[in-house]
């Protein structure tokens, strides 16, 4: 029976591969890849390859899949090959039902209609209408083999025009409004999403167009614009440029991945053929997932400005529970100001090559993201630091490498102690003028920074939910912790943005500027946007243990239970925060007004 290809691409994607041909074949690791004597032939001398979505014989010429594998060495066939895959991987084969073929031929005809779209766009590019955008991409350095390669296009200027061209040709107005190329207006009718914009495919990893990006040319906001979120098209399981990044990672380059569409264009033009980039967002596990499937170690390498290294450390924590010897990170720093386009351009392909000789493991580039760009100077800084040591690598599943990396940063740590350096390598200044005493916090200021914390990481308060409602607090800030609660019981997932919206809307704007407000308490740093999740939930329980130390203590010691009985990945988190709270009140750090 026929299976829709979204089915067997997961299928794949969560089938390690040199794993179930290790089952029959003995492998080494040979760079990338892993390789031994073909199955299918009498050979002394390996020539059998396999890689993380395929493998092939160079000696009898045998090549295939997962599904192909075993359909080759089992004598299955492919339906069995699928089912037995399917089992170990957790899937349930899709049934031949009405529902599955009508939704396997709109799956295609999106894909169409879509390919049919970049077409169009190309072909306007090189057309008189197209002449500013095709400026736009020579003037950006790029030529015209790129450009086609890329697929590259124009929007055109006005709206109507798509429609207008594919409509020849028998697509309807709800064929691309279901692709994500026309929204409908208030009043119902359909209209093209993008316009006035130079246009960017994106592909999915067998090179089907699955939805666009566009770029605004002049001051149109935003600069950037992706399609929306269609039957084909998911922003945080697609990767700008993966298509070609698979074919030049099989063949040994490394695996970037860096923050735009320019900056992987502008890459694979000077060589770096194996660049991608996620689109606009933070990257996601999906995305992680689907980089180590190309590298076991591919390379960050974002923007050289405070927001690329805020970047570098989302990804760092998202990465930290995902880690094993197999599979890493190394991170990659630009010089300030500087992005890979801008560079390449500069500098040329030397330039940027020497960016990525200098990429450092996840593991030295973690102390520093860790320790914010500033050295330690007291003793209860100098103690906190080391507690956001032992806590990132805590958050390592793997056991045997999460007592690796602790070694590796407490080494580190206590090396730049012995040098008489501080961690981070800034020389202590005994002459250095002492700084002003910062004030005490009272209790209401206290509640008004856990509250500070929660407006700025609300996806916190599902584990603060208990404790954060039995504060005592003054009516003003009361009534904005009801409008919090109000939020995330009819809320599904929790958004600080969205948050800010509906307070503004409960007429509660003012009481969330003062609880944002820097006086006359300054915040602390977990309480800034850009910090990780787990610095602010361990900032939020440290504050709430100097109010309640009691209740803390209890709040340890039900996290404990709680994870000896569940032994989860959120269990853990929790139970890692409030010990770092706990441990640092014992400490006698007052680290709460640190900014």
């Amino acid at each position: 029976m026929a299976l829709p290809p979204g089915f067997l691409d997961e299928l794949r994607s969560r089938t390690p591969l040199a794993a179930l041909v290790g089952r029959r074949v003995k492998l080494v690791r040979s760079g990338r890849q892993w390789k031994g004597c073909c199955p299918f032939h009498e050979e002394k001398s390996p020539s059998f390859y396999v890689y993380d979505d395929g493998f092939h014989c160079f000696g009898c010429g045998a090549h295939g899949d997962a599904i192909s594998f075993v359909m080759q060495t089992q004598g299955a066939s492919f339906i069995e090959a699928v089912q037995q895959l399917a089992a170990e991987a957790g899937l349930e084969v899709p049934k031949p039902t009405p529902e599955a073929e009508a939704a396997e031929r709109r799956r295609l005809a999106l894909g169409e209609v879509l390919a049919r779209a970049a077409e169009a766009y190309q072909r306007r590019l090189f057309l008189p209408e197209g002449k500013r955008a095709l400026a736009y991409l020579r003037g950006r350095g790029l030529t015209e083999e790129t450009i086609r390669r890329f697929g590259l296009g124009w929007s055109g200027e006005g709206r109507g025009m798509l429609i207008a061209e594919l409509g020849r040709d028998g697509v309807t107005a709800e064929g691309l409004v279901e692709a994500g190329l026309m929204t409908r207006s208030e009043d119902g009718r359909p209209r093209e999403f993008f316009f006035g914009r130079v246009m960017f495919p994106i592909r999915d990893r067998r090179g089907g167009v699955v939805s666009f990006g566009g770029r605004a040319l002049g001051d149109a906001q935003p600069k950037y614009l992706n399609g929306p979120e269609t039957g084909l098209f998911s922003k945080r399981r697609s990767l700008y440029g993966l298509d070609l990044a698979r074919e030049a990672a099989q063949r040994g380059a490394a695996v970037v991945v860096v923050e735009g569409y320019m900056d992987v264009i502008a890459l694979h033009q000077a060589g770096f053929s194996a660049a991608v980039a996620p689109l606009g967002t933070a990257l996601t596990e999906d995305q992680l997932a689907a980089l180590w499937r190309l590298s076991p170690a591919p390379i960050l390498c974002f923007d050289g400005d405070a927001a690329g290294g805020r970047a570098a450390a989302r990804a760092a924590e998202l990465a930290l529970p995902l880690l094993s010897p197999e599979r890493t990170l190394r991170v990659a720093a630009l010089p300030n100001g500087e992005d890979p386009d801008t560079l390449v351009r500069r500098h040329g392909a030397a330039g940027f090559q020497a960016v990525l000789d200098a990429a450092r493991p996840l593991s030295d580039a973690l102390f520093e993201l860790l320790g914010e760009g500033t050295a330690p100077v007291t003793p209860e800084q100098r103690a906190g630091f080391r507690a956001r040591l032992e806590a990132a690598a805590a958050r390592i599943a793997d056991r045997g490498l999460a007592g690796e990396y602790r070694r590796a940063l407490l080494d580190r740590f206590f090396a730049a102690r012995r040098r008489g350096n501080h961690p981070l390598g800034v020389a202590h200044q005994s002459s250095a003028p002492r700084p002003k005493p910062r004030p005490v916090a009272s209790e209401d200021e206290r509640a008004r920074i856990l509250a500070a914390i929660l407006l700025r990481h609300i996806d916190l308060l599902r584990d603060v939910d208990e404790a954060f409602g039995s504060l005592e607090l003054p009516p003003w800030l009361d009534r904005l912790r009801g409008a919090i609660h109000a939020y995330a019981d009819r809320a599904g997932a929790l958004d600080s943005r969205q948050l800010m919206n509906h307070l503004t809307e409960a007429g509660l704007a003012a009481e969330a500027a003062r609880a944002l407000a820097v006086v006359p308490v300054p915040l602390p740093a977990c309480a800034a946007p850009e910090a990780m999740p787990a610095e602010a939930e361990a900032g939020w329980w440290h504050i709430y243990g100097l109010m309640y130390r009691g209740r803390l203590e209890d709040e340890v010691a039900a996290a404990s239970r709680d994870f000896a009985e569940r032994a989860d990945a959120a269990a853990q988190r929790r139970l890692i925060a409030l010990c770092a709270a706990r441990d640092a009140l014992r400490r006698g750090e007052q680290g709460e007004l640190d900014a």
